[in-house]
């Protein structure tokens, strides 16, 4: 039986500035203007066809495009010596209840992972719910100690839950850490009430990085867990995307005629291109996101997936990441005007065809938050 291991690095944080604007004391009425400016990280990972890193590039060297449109990008020379928060999320339930003894000893190999930096390391376990088992320390004894005590969970696999929850707890770190999770799990969700498209959102933080290991579902639970799961919402009742087509003469509701697939990718075709984009990276992920959970959220977040078969082969895999994590080039730019939702991102090399580069695919933008009105 594999097992998985998610390490999702939030290299820096969501890097959303506002600044305030104040209307001169004698204008009339006296307001305020909020100004967003969205930073979008994309740490890219190059190497050569044999495995070899590559770290002379610049940023001159790579063409990055948002939704199809070229973006002017930045390359920060000096990440690695940045704080990290660190999550552990371990899969305590389910098929995870056979793997906890292969987590003991892993103190050596989180002391590599966070490096020689200012850091803070938590624990969440999770079943079918997921609990904070060790809060936030920079004593990597204490959390090695958590890792060897593991108790056994019911039969629950909420992984969507648990990344939404080790998110949650990340933001609360100070702005100046870079953020990871590294999360031991299995492929596919068991009983999350967090669904696809609140993953995807929580998984497109500008900023996030994902690097699994995993170990894989038993073949019953893939299939009918990941039927539970519904594809991108529907949309706006009576849209292109809405599956409410409205009743008969009798009062039936109508069947669409398409299947979902069919009806999205129809509706992608009367969109703009930089939407249409956009459109296909949401779909695309969102049905990833339901064949294998930890794998998908390595590549849409720029990662690496990686399968092990033992405890030896786990401490090969971290060594490889804990190596990786450093040498990573880290890309950022600052889109105009970003559509709320999904954006499709591509990472290429513009000489050198020797070369691969892997970086994330999507990120996600929110909303913007509705203004309060003004007394």
């Amino acid at each position: 039986m594999k097992r998985t291991v998610a390490i999702a690095l939030l290299l820096a944080p969501l890097a959303a500035a506002r600044t305030q604007a104040q209307v001169p004391a004698d204008s009339a009425p006296q307001s305020s203007i909020t100004v967003n400016s969205t930073l979008v990280l994309v740490p890219a990972l190059v190497r050569t066809k044999s495995g070899d890193l590559v770290f002379t590039l610049k940023a001159n060297d790579f063409l990055l495009t948002d939704d199809g449109i070229p973006q002017t990008l930045r390359l920060d020379e000096d990440t690695d010596s940045q704080p990290l928060a660190l999550i552990i999320c371990v899969e305590t339930g389910s098929d995870g209840v056979r793997h906890l003894e292969d987590y003991h000893a892993l103190g050596p190999l989180i002391d590599a992972l966070v490096g020689n930096v200012p850091h803070q390391v938590a624990v969440v376990g999770f079943d079918s719910v997921p609990t904070l088992l060790h809060g936030f320390t920079p004593n990597t004894d204490y959390i090695a100690h958590s890792l060897d005590t593991l108790e056994p969970g019911d039969k629950g696999n909420a992984t969507l839950d648990a990344l939404a929850f080790s998110v949650d707890l990340l933001r609360k770190q100070p702005q100046t850490y870079r953020r990871a999770i590294l999360l031991l799990s299995e492929t596919i969700d068991h009983g999350s009430h967090t669904s696809l498209d609140e993953a995807l959102r929580a998984i497109g933080d500008t900023n996030t990085i994902i690097y699994s290991v995993g170990f894989s579902s038993t073949r019953g639970e893939i299939g009918k867990e990941a039927s539970k799961f519904s594809s991108a919402e529907p949309g706006p009742v009576h849209g292109c995307f809405s599956r409410d087509l409205g009743t008969d003469a009798d009062g039936k509701p109508i069947q669409p005629e398409d299947s979902r697939t069919e009806q999205n990718y129809n509706c992608i075709a009367e969109l703009l291109p930089p939407l249409r984009l956009a459109r296909m990276a949401e779909i695309a992920a969102v049905n990833a996101l339901r064949r294998n959970a930890t794998e998908s959220v390595a590549h849409l977040t720029g990662g690496e997936f990686y399968k092990f078969k033992d405890a030896r082969s786990l401490d090969r895999d971290l060594v490889t990441i804990s190596n990786h994590v450093p040498n990573r080039y880290v890309l950022s730019f600052t889109p105009q005007s970003p559509h709320p939702g999904a954006h499709a991102l591509s990472l290429t090399l513009k000489s050198y065809p020797q070369l691969s580069v892997e970086a994330r695919s999507s990120y996600w933008v929110e909303d913007a938050p509705t203004p309060k009105p003004q007394p």
